[in-house]
């Protein structure tokens, strides 16, 4: 009795699914899409931020500790998941090259530092859009697969009414398998909006604690050159 309710559930969930119109039919497999495309991307970027958030921690444990440029590059080149890393180098690249420019010229007195700066800051966006990729989509998930389900819901009671109308029998029985089926576009909207509004939403406050440390990181770049060319002075 068991097995015949399970094999009778599984067809009705099969006919609910595919025994729908065309346009239904369509809409379904439009959010059955977007739901294996977005959880695609949420494993994803997942993965990246957690790697780029336990580089960071590693590389800000060198940085505070050594403060010495050199070593650093040295040391964190393994960690370049991190964006802390990818703007240290950036920045460390334009370091060497204003002492190389100093060193050619004979150069002497204060150097003009804008370009180290500006160099941070082109890393820092850089980082910014990679951290961001694919965020976008979740969502456009979130917000357009309830409405894209509501439409495929809406055109199935249209279609079923439509047929009612032409039936001998205008009980509720013969309009509930077409209601049942056009439902199932909304339920199945609902379950590829949810994770990726869950999902865009971690996603979001993830980033911008990155981008916090990014700036901060920044400022501190910042002093340790300026030390580094006081010193050279001296």
């Amino acid at each position: 009795m068991d097995d015949a309710t399970g094999i009778i559930e599984e067809r009705s969930l099969y006919t609910m699914l595919f025994g729908s119109g065309p346009v239904v039919q369509a809409v379904l497999l439009i959010l059955i899409a977007l739901s294996i495309w977005s959880w695609a991307i949420t494993i994803a970027k997942y993965l990246q931020l957690r790697k780029a958030r336990n580089d960071g921690e590693e590389f800000n444990a060198i940085f505070w500790e050594t403060k010495n440029l050199q070593r650093v590059e040295d040391s964190t080149r393994r960690l370049d998941a991190s964006p802390l890393v990818r703007i240290f180098s950036f920045g460390y690249r334009e370091v060497l090259r204003l002492l190389h420019d100093r060193e050619s010229q004979g150069a002497r007195g204060d150097v003009d530092l804008t370009t180290i700066e500006a160099a941070l800051k082109r890393a820092e966006l850089q980082e910014l859009t990679r951290l961001e990729r694919g965020i976008t989509f979740l969502a456009t998930v979130a917000s357009a697969a309830p409405f894209i389900g509501l439409f495929g819901t809406v055109w199935g009671i249209m279609n079923a009414f439509h047929g009612l109308s032409a039936a001998k029998s205008t009980t509720i029985q013969a309009v509930a398998p077409g209601i049942s089926e056009a439902l199932v576009a909304t339920a199945i909207g609902l379950a590829a909006a949810i994770p990726a509004a869950i999902a865009y939403n971690y996603f979001a406050v993830t980033v911008r604690q990155l981008r916090l440390s990014m700036a901060a990181f920044s400022g501190e770049f910042m002093n340790v050159a300026r030390k580094s060319f006081y010193k050279q002075q001296a």
